[in-house]
C-alpha cells in the first residue's frame, strides 16, 4: 500500500472532506470506496456522495455512530421520515445511504458481491487529504466492485474508468 498526496473536488452539495474528518476525529476504521475513490485514483467522473467501507468491529461500531450523530446523520427516507442509524442497525444491515449536515454519505458494510472491509484493507492506497490520512480502495478493485454491482450507473461509468486504470498502467510502466 502507497501513500498518495491528492486533491478532490468537492461539490457543493456535499463536503467531502468534512465528512472524512468527522469520521477521522472519531477513529473510525473505513475505507473510501466508490466515486470519490475512483476520483482520487485519477479517474474523470463526478458523484454526489461519499461511500465509505466500514469495520463492523463492536468498538468501531460505537466511534461510527459518534460520528454519524455529530454529523446529525439520518437515513434518506422517500417518506420523509426522520430515520437515525442506531448500534442495531449498524450491526445488521448492509447499506446506509444517510443525509448528514454535510451531505449524502452512504455508509456500507460490503461492496460488490460481499467484499467487506477486512477483505479490502489490502487493496487501498494511503492519501494525504490536507492534514487527513485516509484510505482509498484502488481504482482496480473499485472496477471490481462496480462490475459485481452491475446498476445501470456503474455499467455507465465502467469504460471511464477502465480507460483511466490503462492511464494508470501505462504511466507506471514509463516510471
Amino acid at each position: 500500500m502507497g501513500s498518495r498526496s491528492s486533491g478532490v473536488a468537492e461539490s457543493p452539495s456535499v463536503k467531502f472532506l468534512g465528512l472524512l474528518r468527522a469520521l477521522l476525529r472519531h477513529g473510525v476504521d473505513f475505507l473510501v470506496v466508490g466515486g470519490v475513490a475512483a476520483q482520487l485514483e485519477g479517474a474523470p467522473i463526478v458523484t454526489f456522495d461519499l461511500d465509505v467501507l466500514y469495520d463492523k468491529a463492536p468498538e468501531n461500531l460505537d466511534r461510527l455512530l459518534a460520528a454519524l450523530r455529530e454529523l446529525k446523520a439520518r437515513y434518506r427516507d422517500p417518506a420523509g421520515r426522520h430515520i437515525e442509524p442506531d448500534l442495531g442497525k449498524l450491526e445488521t444491515l448492509r447499506t446506509h445511504l444517510l443525509l448528514t449536515e454535510l451531505g449524502a454519505l452512504d455508509v456500507l458494510t460490503a461492496i460488490g458481491e460481499g467484499s467487506t472491509y477486512q477483505d479490502l484493507v489490502g487493496r487501498t492506497v494511503l492519501y494525504e487529504l490536507g492534514e487527513m490520512r485516509v484510505r482509498v480502495l484502488e481504482l482496480a478493485a473499485v472496477i471490481e466492485s462496480k462490475k459485481q454491482a452491475n446498476r445501470d450507473k456503474d455499467r455507465a461509468a465502467l469504460p471511464t474508468l477502465l480507460q483511466a486504470l490503462a492511464m494508470k498502467d501505462r504511466l507506471r510502466q514509463d516510471d
